[in-house]
């Protein structure tokens, strides 16, 4: 018998040690290896570099820029993921009520998330192009506008239609996960909340709010993380521009590691956005396990 248990044991290693080395190389060893290229001068072209500390921290946060990035990433979240809470969730209580081709109408809206993000871009590009998108256009044969509305290259609009298309990419996300939890509230509760005479607005808050916050929590967790790392859709849309209008702290390291070839302080600025992130999943996650025991 203890023959047999160490041979399982040792047939359960052969497959777990594979699966910790991968770990160790795919996660543990980029983290590490950031960190230390953080504090040197490695450079994308020189071979040599030294040893400097924090100077490279102590630079980034030295650098307008930097602000002005953190600024924008924060704008940036704050609006994609409202927009997205919102429009996703108005979306799921209409097809929760609908009686007849709810999985028609839940295929439609899923759409915009099943384009690959280049896709999307690209496709908006071509939409609100300056000179001969089919929105701009529209609005100057309606009257709306006098002149070519220039949404990716007019400071004043650019950031604003960057969430909006980004609110358009990302609600289908929120609404498909919103949906399934409003489905397991037992339709009992709202029949008895109906009899004791609640409102609608109380059955939301008191009923739907409660079984469906624990959900919504961990979406924007997985959210907040994904839209302040994204980098595809602002980089293919804009560049950052105009005049780093839409620079966000990924494009920022992006084009201090490839554009100044400084691998060192790109290195520096990745990991201040990772203790960042570390530092909104500890908030967040402290929220969601005090609504856990709550419920309890």
């Amino acid at each position: 018998m203890k023959k047999r248990n160490i041979h399982v044991d040792y047939a359960r290693w052969i497959f777990v040690l594979p699966a910790l080395l991968s770990v160790g190389l795919l996660l543990i060893y980029p983290i590490f290896s950031s960190l230390y290229y953080s504090m040197t001068t490695k450079h994308l072209i020189r071979l040599t570099y030294d040893f400097v500390g924090l100077e490279n921290y102590k630079a980034v946060l030295s650098d307008s820029n930097f602000y002005k990035a953190f600024f924008n990433s924060l704008l940036w979240t704050a609006g994609s993921l409202l927009g997205q809470l919102a429009v996703g969730f108005t979306a799921d209580l209409a097809i929760n009520r609908v009686k007849a081709g709810k999985g028609v109408y839940r295929t439609l809206m899923i759409i915009p998330w099943a384009f690959p993000s280049i896709v999307i871009a690209l496709s908006w590009k071509w939409i609100l192009n300056g000179v001969s998108g089919f929105v701009p256009n529209m609005l100057v044969q309606l009257g709306i506008c006098s002149e070519l509305p220039q949404f990716l290259s007019d400071s004043s609009l650019v950031f604003f239609t960057l969430i909006f298309i980004n609110i358009w990419f990302g609600a289908p996300m929120i609404m498909v996960n919103v949906l399934s939890a409003l489905q397991t509230i037992p339709q009992d509760q709202y029949e008895a909340a109906q009899i004791d005479g609640a409102s609608k607005l109380q059955q939301f808050w008191f009923i739907t709010v409660p079984h469906i916050k624990v959900v919504v929590g961990l979406l924007v967790v997985l959210r907040t993380i994904w839209v302040f790392n994204n980098f595809d859709m602002i980089y293919l849309l804009t560049g950052g521009g105009p005049a780093n209008a839409t620079t966000t702290v990924p494009i920022y390291a992006y084009n201090m590691g490839w554009g100044s070839k400084l691998l060192g302080r790109s290195s520096a600025v990745t990991m201040l956005l990772l203790a960042f992130l570390l530092l909104i999943c500890v908030v967040y996650f402290t929220i969601i396990g005090k609504w856990e025991r709550e419920d309890k």
